[in-house]
């Protein structure tokens, strides 16, 4: 079995900024030399998360919007009473939509639909400066 792993750096906004990571991800597979295989998609830290997505602008609010409504930021969570960071429905919320996503790989590309698109999502409070770590194996 073959691997390659490469990092996608970003700089998010704080809360709710969404990035498409769907050309960067694919650069990595392709430079992989893997043709058929497995791409697995990890944001390093408990508050940011990575899932697929139509990557449009209704989409990019409609997901955070609903996150806020089902975990609001708002609330009082036992998190915020040790650390007093303001943050607490951030880790919820990420660990809700999951930190990692496993893709497969066909003809040396990620196999997603015409509409589906990488994302990552900046499940924080403050802005962040993230890595992804994006292993490929065949």
């Amino acid at each position: 079995m073959s691997s390659h792993q490469d990092r996608i750096e970003i700089s998010t906004s704080g809360h709710r900024d969404m990035h498409d990571l769907t050309a960067a991800v694919t650069d990595i597979v392709r430079a992989s030399g893997i043709e058929t295989g497995l791409a697995h998609v990890h944001n390093v830290g408990s508050t940011g998360a990575v899932g697929t997505i139509e990557f449009e602008p209704g989409l990019q609010r409609d997901l955070p919007d609903l996150l806020d409504e089902i975990i609001p930021p708002d609330r009082t969570y036992a998190h915020e009473q040790r650390w007093h960071d303001g943050n607490g429905h951030s880790h919820v919320q990420a660990t809700t939509l999951g930190p990692s996503l496993t893709v497969p790989v066909g003809d040396g590309d990620p196999i997603l639909g015409t509409w589906q698109q990488i994302f990552h999502l900046e499940c924080d409070v403050k802005p962040r400066e993230r890595t992804i770590v994006v292993t490929v194996q065949d």
